[in-house]
């Protein structure tokens, strides 16, 4: 494994990365560090935790949109009512979960 020194937000991190993999690893630090001083800029959260957790969410909330459109779009084959069923269960506990951590955070900010 490979040693890399990126930094996010402003601060270094020397992390490990699969040889080979350098671009995609490059590329998502700088989604990861875009999603963090978003946060960071838009004022309301000040904490680098808090704002990690946000970023973190809003990146997987992004990805499991990413595959729930793909799934609508791609169905197995002999699969195309199952696919879309937890789909739509999985997007509803999401949205509920998103809704109960912004109840939580208060003041601090939303999450998307």
């Amino acid at each position: 494994m490979k040693q890399l020194e990126v930094q996010i937000m402003g601060q270094s991190y020397l992390l490990g990365c699969p040889e080979g993999g350098e671009s995609r690893f490059q590329a998502a630090v700088q989604r990861v560090d875009q999603a963090m001083c978003r946060i960071r800029d838009a004022g309301k959260v000040k904490a680098r935790d808090r704002i990690a957790v946000l970023a973190a969410l809003n990146l997987a909330f992004d990805l499991t949109e990413s595959e729930v459109q793909r799934d609508q779009k791609n169905p197995a084959p002999g699969a195309a009512q199952a696919a879309s069923a937890p789909s739509d269960i999985d997007h509803d506990r999401l949205s509920g979960l998103i809704a109960k951590l912004d109840a939580a955070l208060g003041d601090d900010g939303r999450l998307i």
